[in-house]
Formats: C-alpha cells, sequence, structure tokens
C-alpha cells in the first residue's frame, strides 16, 4: 500500500484533542479544589459560574484562595511533565535526521492517549487529584506536544524546497494550531455541558486512537532510512554520540556569522514565546474570577475567539511576507500582542474582554516565522537538529513561563489580578531589543 506524506490531517486531530482536554483540565481541577475549599457541589447556570464580588465577605477571600490553589497547582502539574519532555524531545527530533519523523508523531499521540484515558477514570471514580502528578510524568516520557510539533514542523521543512514556500507551509501549520485550538476550545464548553467530563475525555482518547492508526499504517516517512541506520548503536556512549552529534555539528562547523545568527533568532524565540505563553495561559482564571465570572461556555467563545486571530496572523504572514522582510513581521507582531495584554490588563466587562481579541489579531505572526527564519539559515541535513533546539527551548521556556506567571497570578490577584498581563507586555521589550 501506497503511503501518503500528508502530514496536516496528524497535526489537526491530534491540536484538536489536546485543545478539547486542556480547557477541561483546568476547569475539572478548578472544580475539584473549589469542592475542596468550600466543601460543597460547585456551582454553575447557564449565565455565569458561582461567583462571590463582595470583597468583604468571607466567600470572597476562600474565592481568591481557591484561585491561588488552582495556580499554584497548574504550576506543579506543567513542571513534573517538564523534565523527561524535554530529554524526549531533544533526543527524538534529533535522531528524526536519521531515523525519520513518524516516532516523533506517534509516542506524544501515545501519551496523550494515555492521559485522556487516566483523566476519564479520574473523572467517573473521582480520584485524587495528585494522580495528575504521575500522569503527567508518564506524558512527559512520551515527549508531549514540544516532540509533537518539532517533528511536526521538520516534517514540513523536509517537503519544502523554496524558501517563501517554507514560510508559508510553516504558517499553515500555525493557523491550524490557532483555528483547531479555537474550534476545540469553543466545543469544550458545550461537551461539559452536554455530556460531563468522562465522556469528553473519552472522545478526545478516541480521536487519539484514529490519529495513531493513520501515522503507522497511511503516513510516509520524508526520511530515507537505511539498513544500517535500523541497526541499534553499539554502546549507550554511541547512542549519545549520535544524538548530541547533530546540535554540536550544527554550531561548531557553522561560520561565525552563521552561528551568531542562530543564536539570536534562537534567543528572540525563546523570549517571545516566554511572555506569551505565561502571559495567555493565565486567560482561564482570569475569566473564571470576579467581575466576570465566566462559566465553560463563555470560556469556550474565548477560546474560540482564538481562530480569528490565527486566521489573521496567517494572512498578515502570507501578505507582509510578499513586501516586507521576515524581521519586520515579527516587529509587528510582537507590537500587536503587547497591545492586546495591556488592554486585557484592564477588561472587567465580558464585552471588553472578548474585544482584547482585536489587539491581537497578528501577535501569532512572530513564531511561524522566527521558525522559519531558523529553518532557512541552515541546511537540509540539518532540519532535525534545529527543530530539536527549537523544541527543547519550547518545553523549558514554556514550562518556566508558567511557572512564574502562575505564581505571579497567585501572588497579585487578591490586589490586581491583570497584573501578570502588564508584566507580559513589558517582557516583550527583551525579544525587541534582541531584534
Amino acid at each position: 500500500m501506497r503511503k501518503v506524506l500528508c502530514v496536516e490531517p496528524v497535526i489537526f486531530i491530534y491540536i484538536f484533542a489536546s485543545a478539547l482536554t486542556r480547557p477541561l483540565a483546568q476547569q475539572f481541577i478548578y472544580r475539584r479544589l473549589w469542592e475542596e475549599e468550600y466543601n460543597s457541589t460547585f456551582i454553575s447556570n447557564s449565565n455565569t459560574t458561582y461567583c462571590e464580588q463582595n470583597k468583604s465577605s468571607p466567600t470572597y477571600i476562600r474565592q481568591k484562595e481557591v484561585q491561588e490553589k488552582a495556580s499554584v497547582f497548574s504550576m506543579q502539574l506543567d513542571l513534573t511533565g517538564a523534565v523527561p519532555s524535554l530529554i524526549v524531545a531533544f533526543v527524538i527530533v534529533t535522531n528524526g535526521d536519521r531515523q525519520g519523523r513518524k516516532r516523533s508523531l506517534v509516542l506524544p499521540s501515545v501519551g496523550a492517549l494515555i492521559t485522556d484515558i487516566c483523566l476519564t477514570v479520574m473523572a467517573y471514580f473521582s480520584l485524587s487529584l495528585s494522580v495528575l502528578f504521575a500522569v503527567a510524568f508518564i506524558t512527559g516520557l512520551f515527549g508531549s506536544m514540544a516532540t509533537f510539533l518539532g517533528g511536526g514542523f521538520a516534517f514540513i521543512a523536509d517537503l519544502c524546497h523554496d524558501e517563501k514556500q517554507k514560510t508559508t507551509r510553516i504558517a499553515v501549520v500555525d493557523l491550524i494550531f490557532g483555528v483547531v485550538y479555537g474550534l476545540a476550545g469553543l466545543s469544550s464548553g458545550y461537551f461539559l455541558r452536554g455530556v460531563g467530563f468522562t465522556w469528553t475525555f473519552i472522545t478526545s482518547s478516541l480521536l487519539h486512537v484514529i490519529n495513531i492508526i493513520y501515522i503507522i499504517f497511511f503516513l510516509g516517512d520524508t526520511v530515507v532510512v537505511s539498513e544500517f541506520q535500523h541497526e541499534a548503536p553499539a554502546s549507550f556512549k554511541e547512542l549519545l554520540r549520535e544524538t548530541f552529534s547533530g546540535v554540536y555539528m550544527l554550531f561548531k562547523t557553522a561560520p561565525h556569522k552563521k552561528r551568531i545568527l542562530i543564536i539570536m533568532l534562537l534567543l528572540t524565540f525563546m523570549t517571545y514565546l516566554f511572555t506569551m505563553s505565561g502571559g495567555s495561559s493565565l486567560f482561564t482564571l482570569y475569566e473564571l474570577d470576579e467581575p466576570l465570572c465566566w462559566n465553560e461556555v463563555y470560556i469556550g467563545y474565548g477560546a474560540a475567539a482564538s481562530t480569528s486571530i490565527s486566521l489573521t496572523s496567517f494572512l498578515g504572514v502570507y501578505l507582509f511576507s510578499k513586501c516586507l522582510k521576515d524581521i519586520y513581521i515579527v516587529f509587528i507582531g510582537i507590537f500587536s500582542y503587547i497591545g492586546g495584554m495591556v488592554m486585557a490588563a484592564f477588561a472587567k466587562t465580558t464585552l471588553l474582554m472578548f474585544l482584547v481579541r482585536v489587539p491581537f489579531l497578528l501577535c501569532f505572526m512572530p513564531v511561524p516565522v522566527l521558525r522559519s527564519m531558523l529553518s532557512k539559515v541552515v541546511l537540509a541535513g540539518e532540519q532535525g537538529a534545529v527543530f530539536a533546539c527549537i523544541a527543547c527551548l519550547e518545553v523549558v521556556t514554556g514550562t518556566i513561563s508558567l511557572a512564574v506567571f502562575n505564581i505571579i497570578y497567585a501572588a497579585t490577584v487578591a490586589w490586581f489580578s491583570g497584573f501578570s498581563f502588564l508584566l507580559s507586555a513589558g517582557l516583550c521589550l527583551i525579544p525587541l531589543a534582541v531584534l
């Protein structure tokens, strides 16, 4: 049977299933912590979740404590899975230059399937939240999102032989990421209200099963693996040498100017990702808190608003790439993010919170453009190495940013819940300075 080289369906299904689970997992944690704090069932109606707005009330104080606990718990959970996923992402994506890209797609899919099965069991049997730490660690051993995206972008880069085509194809993947994430976020609220946590997690599990079958039996590989490459390394030392040689040679043999360019681009990517990941990760907690007091459906609407942001960012990349250099596109995207974050810090009504997405319209542009710029700098045989670096930076930066911003949010939510958004906007001065 002839296999296809179309990886976009794999990315679509994986992102949809993951995006369907993530906001529900956050709400699952929030509700369980709420029930532990109040010793009563979580209240939700057709308009808002129960949300005390009288600051002198004891209920308001306990409500803030739940916000703080949920923020810290999420930070601890992210840290638990970060270390194993960092190691696996580096090893699997780097070795993809010699051993093929498919394993960097199938392993994270298996890990995501295990996570959803465990969440299903937890929701059905009301198991302790501490089980999630074991689940996060096991998922990290399968590489998680960083390995999947690293392998997916390397797969796309292998198929492109023109620089403009490479920028557009990578932007298409980011468009899929944003659009699907928005659709899944919109669906999650209705799934939760219609069938509850258990059946939503089951649905996500079935999607990952379909994806695994497609990757193994129908998806081809862009890297031709010889019989010699299939053989296992003679020793652990040789395995380490093979793993790290690609990244080492990427910097060792490169001319000085090229080496500096790669480092500066990686630094820009890392610092922008730090501010964007940390700031945007707080939106769900911010929307659950007063004075917004959103329920699961409104949170789904908010997540779905990222669909328009992804679409406009993709159109921005497509149009601007015809008349502007890549670096100017990155500048425009960063300023778009700054404007959105400043507005979010002072959004106290539902209408204003939805309008926050307007200045955000081009904020996703820097991510695919920086990936494309890095891919253009290196040779065809170094794509896996450079995307392994990007994947590892995504894990490290994303984990640290989530930890830092969750801690800051927990410390500042009682006196100004929008402080973290202003901090995120201010930190964008770092990638701007590097550029």
